[in-house]
């Protein structure tokens, strides 16, 4: 797949290398008003500290990861940043899941940084480019560098702050096991996911298999996500793209064969037939039909947290 088709920019910094942590995405959305606008100055002026009841690096790093994981967006004015429906359902003071209990809250933060990676670069290379099972950090810098340069449009990149990045990246999903720090003892988000384990000081693995915490429903939306941002106007989808292409369900979850294949079974009656299953002639494939996506999004959406 060609660089331009995987719409993903070139970002490697914002979160002041602290990992993802459980209630900063609801810090984010409490920091709105009525009308679910958040001024800029909310994360830098003087009261930042005491809102968010943290020290002013992690305030940017509060920031950075609503944005990267799709809480808010910048509005047209460039002055302020707006809730995201999504982010209203899930962590509104009425939603779902306000306090990020239940791990499809984990499994969606995980989708926007590694399965959209608009705004998580190297958290989208680690779970769809790097084909490496097990690896140390040193092992795969050069990796990361190449392709960091080559969605960099030429801008010069730091090796120390890709280096950062993928620190901060690991230290998300297979926390230090020792630390000093009360902060960095916290259980980062994604921890429970059990995507990556360090097996030793430094080496890493992926823990591929069928991830009893994804819930179906959040895998087809996952799904349709993906086929519509890599895939647009296709009306079938073979299992070999959903399983391992780049940017994929399959893949940013890290399910084996068979259990992506398990999943892809119960879609017809998931879905109301709106997506279905087909193994014919040995031609394994999902079929969709002509359906509203952000309905068809919500209606999964209601059925993450039942």
């Amino acid at each position: 797949m060609a660089n331009q088709e995987l719409h993903i920019d070139a970002h490697f910094s914002g979160h002041e290398t602290f990992p993802l942590r459980q209630m900063w995405l609801k810090k984010a959305v409490n920091s709105a008003d009525k009308h679910w606008v958040v001024s800029k100055e909310t994360f830098s002026d003087d009261n930042a500290i005491a809102t968010f009841g943290v020290g002013r690096n992690m305030v940017s790093s509060i920031k950075h990861w609503a944005l990267a994981c799709e809480v808010m967006r910048e509005d047209a004015s460039k002055r302020h940043f707006v809730i995201s429906e999504i982010a209203k359902e899930i962590f509104g003071d009425s939603g779902h899941d306000p306090y990020s209990e239940h791990p499809t809250t984990a499994w969606y933060a995980h989708w926007c940084l590694a399965g959209r990676g608009r705004r998580s670069t190297t958290w989208f290379w680690l779970f769809n480019i790097l084909n490496a099972q097990t690896f140390t950090r040193d092992e795969v810098m050069p990796t990361l560098a190449k392709f960091a340069q080559s969605i960099s449009a030429g801008k010069k990149l730091s090796q120390a702050t890709l280096a950062r990045d993928l620190e901060t990246c690991l230290r998300g999903y297979a926390p230090r096991s020792a630390s000093s720090s009360v902060e960095e003892a916290a259980e980062p988000m994604l921890a429970e996911l059990g995507l990556i384990q360090e097996e030793r000081k430094g080496v890493y693995s992926f823990r591929r298999g069928p991830k009893s915490s994804l819930c179906d429903a959040f895998f087809a939306w996952a799904l349709v996500d993906f086929w519509d941002t890599h895939h647009a106007g296709e009306t079938s989808l073979t299992f070999e793209s959903i399983a391992y292409g780049v940017g994929s369900p399959g893949r940013v979850f890290k399910l084996d064969e068979e259990s992506a294949a398990e999943r892809l079974f119960s879609l017809s009656s998931l879905t109301d037939g709106r997506l279905k299953w087909s193994d014919t002639s040995g031609l394994r494939q999902v079929y969709r039909g002509d359906f509203d996506v952000s309905n068809f999004k919500r209606v999964m959406m209601e059925k993450w947290y039942e």
